[in-house]
């Protein structure tokens, strides 16, 4: 993560220590238990895909995503255990094999990789997004923010790697009635 976002966190982090700390409310706890489920069901299908690529660039973006989604993980996990919130029951991790040997029928494309991650992503923003406003707890309003910008500052990454690539999916362009098409 960038310097600005780690500077930005640790300063409000120092301004809100001393707040109490009371039990989080449900929707806190829900937000929790839901983000911990889609990141830890994300881990598995993010080692499957990498079973299946050969392309280095993908590789690196498939390992970079892996480890934010295990990084954001344990800390969620650590954060549930010490507040009392029961985590849910995961998919194992996925063992290493050589992607060469993964069936044509079987296989998942390099494109398909992508835009998987590209939605794991928009959907960890939003999740992150809607916990933060929903939190009333400082602390846990600053690890959703943590996350979102995490999230945010390689999904910029992801998305530059895809537009160069050509796996990026654009809609139709919108032209309003009356207007120019250049």
């Amino acid at each position: 993560m960038p310097n600005v976002f780690e500077a930005v966190i640790d300063y409000i982090k120092t301004t809100i220590d001393t707040e109490p700390k009371p039990r989080p409310h449900i929707g806190e706890a829900m937000g929790c238990w839901l983000y911990y489920t889609a990141i830890s069901e994300e881990i598995p299908a993010l080692e499957a895909s990498l079973n299946t690529t050969t392309d280095d660039e993908l590789i690196k973006l498939l390992k970079r995503s892996l480890n934010l989604a295990q990084h954001q993980k344990k800390t969620l996990e650590k954060f549930m255990i010490e507040e009392g919130i029961p985590l849910s029951r995961v998919a194992q991790s996925k063992p290493k094999s050589d992607p060469n040997d993964v069936p044509l029928g079987v296989k998942v494309t390099d494109d398909e990789i992508a835009n998987y991650i590209s939605i794991k992503i928009a959907s960890n923003i939003v999740m992150a997004s809607s916990n933060l406003a929903e939190s009333i707890r400082s602390d846990i309003g600053l690890m959703w923010a943590r996350f979102h910008a995490e999230k945010m500052v390689f999904g910029m990454e992801l998305k530059t790697a895809m537009r160069k690539r050509g796996w990026i999916k654009v809609p139709p362009y919108y032209y309003p009635q009356g207007a120019p098409r250049n």
